[in-house]
């Protein structure tokens, strides 16, 4: 029973304004003394152009790490690295129970021993199905179709009320592989009485509803059998039932499957000990790609996205040590772009082409489909649960917006558009933002988290801008030069629009400065630092048209 002062809220500090860091707080009691469960532990990726340097953004949990004495446990929805790809960072500041199912359990299990030094994460194993007891909360985990196996939706039941969290769900009566998303079941919540329903956005823009992944199955097999000679196909690692699709398309023309990249073994080797791979010939490794005739091989690679470390970027570039590709061989790209990615995945088409490959995307035949629900099967969640509050989450501004104004046209009067870091409060009394808590990225950084605030980044931003000029000079007791000034710069051109050499231009500019200061000012290292820099920067400018940044180092002998 709840007591007067108890309230239910809702906390989301990843994944409501960006795809992907998925991470969310669900608090129950009074204000100063809640306890809380975290729904998924995500990750995004960097790649941007302002964020050089930066691979992988994680969530800014520091609310929660301040709080952990009061975290009962990390419930992860499914294992995309959306939504567990945090997690081997972040733990060790949370020190929770994780609850994940088998197959998640046997990814992160499998990362931490790639990761040297990662920590031994406590995982609790869960089925889909099951429900369990946790402080105030009854959770219980709902299968749901999606591309990943052994997705869930989570039904978080409260002594204030039931709130279903979707974690990333669609409609599909044959998934090929994998669970349902069961109307029976979230009718049955319906009928309970859901209180809110925080659901996925990404395909909220598009109407209908997506096509069944068995569908696309029919279609790979269709494509490999016409094939007439090597066929590669390219698709997102964890895409469990792609990949068994692919690979009993192959059987029946009677083609071996080698599978390429690190990234694609893994989850093989985690599939198959989980059993959804049974049944299947054995895959080949890559080195022996090149002894298969032309006509009975097809290569399932990793790289759909871009990744220049990847198998086939590597392969775009004929940079591979075991797989090469031919003109007349045809690849597949069996994914999606995810919204960055264009650039990088144009840039791998574009080279595949000009070698004469045929290229086939999800643009002229049915090779990929979403594993997110579009505005036909949202509608029919909302018709299932009837909830009093919607919470659109797991999007950008775009995708929340809409689906905002979506939730009200189901006829849901209390819609919240929540974002990173507002807290609502679902109950008691109408549902509203109530506060606004630390919330944010952070960047990993070669092996060494930073926060969003330190300099390093927009240090490096101006370095890819206009470059740097290094000055050194060495000074003596009496002001005079104990040797000439040392000059060097990178990123900046050679030469300026006259020609003039841009080294020899910056030692003039040093010279002068120097020569124009009393020997009483050469002594002071800092008056000599500020009018080399300022004296530097003024005259590159001046000869360019931008402003490099500027190291001065002034030594005394």
């Amino acid at each position: 029973m709840a007591s007067s002062d108890d309230e239910l809220v809702f906390l989301p500090l990843g994944g409501l304004g960006e795809i992907g860091m998925n991470a969310a707080l669900y608090g129950f009691g009074p204000e100063l003394s809640r306890q809380w469960i975290l729904v998924d532990c995500g990750m995004g990726f960097g790649g941007e152009e302002h964020l050089p340097g930066i691979d992988l953004v994680y969530p800014d949990l520091r609310f929660i790490e301040e709080e952990r004495h009061n975290l009962l446990g990390i419930f992860i929805t499914h294992a995309h690295e959306d939504h567990i790809g945090a997690l081997v960072e972040m733990w060790p500041r949370l020190r929770a129970p994780v609850y994940v199912t088998r197959f998640a359990a046997g990814l992160l299990e499998t990362r931490r021993l790639s990761e040297p030094g990662a920590p031994k994460i406590e995982l609790k194993e869960i089925v889909p199905g099951q429900r369990l007891q946790t402080g105030p909360f009854n959770i219980e985990y709902v299968p749901v179709a999606h591309s990943i196996p052994e997705s869930n939706a989570l039904a978080i039941r409260t002594p204030l009320g039931l709130v279903v969290h979707t974690g990333d769900w669609k409609l599909d009566p044959t998934p090929y592989l994998g669970s349902l998303t069961s109307e029976t079941t979230f009718r049955a919540l319906g009928d309970e009485g859901v209180l809110a329903l925080v659901c996925d956005s990404t395909n909220v823009v598009r109407e209908g509803e997506s096509p069944s992944e068995a569908d696309v199955a029919k279609n790979l097999a269709t494509l490999i059998k016409d094939a007439p000679h090597r066929v590669a196909i390219t698709t997102f690692a964890s895409n469990v039932a792609r990949i068994r699709s692919v690979a009993e398309a192959a059987r029946e023309c009677g083609r071996e499957v080698v599978v390429v990249g690190r990234a694609m073994d893994r989850v093989l080797d985690v599939a198959t000990e989980c059993g959804y791979l049974d049944g299947l010939p054995e895959f080949r490794k890559p080195d022996t790609f090149g002894y298969l005739p032309r006509d009975k091989v097809v290569a399932l690679l990793t790289g759909s996205q871009g990744e220049p470390r990847a198998a086939l970027a590597r392969i775009a570039q004929d940079e591979h040590p075991d797989i090469a590709l031919s003109a007349g061989d045809r690849v597949i790209f069996s994914s999606r772009a995810i919204p960055g990615n264009e650039k990088d995945i144009g840039s791998i088409i574009n080279s595949l082409i000009e070698q004469g490959i045929e290229i086939i995307t999800d643009r002229n035949e049915l090779v990929h489909v979403s594993g997110h629900p579009r505005r036909g099967e949202l509608a029919q969640m909302y018709q299932w649960t009837k909830p009093k509050i919607a919470i659109p989450a797991h999007g950008e501004a775009l995708h929340l917006a809409e689906h905002a104004k979506f939730a009200r046209k189901q006829g849901v009067d209390e819609v919240v558009q929540a974002r990173n870091g507002t807290l609502v409060r679902l109950a008691p009394g109408r549902p509203e933002i109530i506060d606004r808590l630390p919330a944010g990225r952070l960047y990993k950084d070669g092996n060494i988290v930073i926060g969003a605030g330190e300099r390093a980044l927009p240090e490096r931003r101006k370095l890819a801008f206009a470059g740097i000029v290094t000055v050194a000079i060495a000074i003596d007791d009496k002001g005079d030069l104990a040797g000439d000034p040392i000059v060097d710069a990178m990123g900046l051109p050679e030469k300026n629009r006259q020609g003039e050499n841009m080294l020899d231009l910056i030692a003039d500019v040093v010279g002068d400065v120097l020569d124009g200061l009393p020997k009483a000012r050469r002594r002071d290292p800092e008056a000599v630092e500020t009018a080399v820099h300022r004296g530097v920067r003024s005259a590159v400018n001046e000869a360019w048209g931008k402003k490099p940044a500027c190291h001065v180092l002034v030594v005394e002998v």
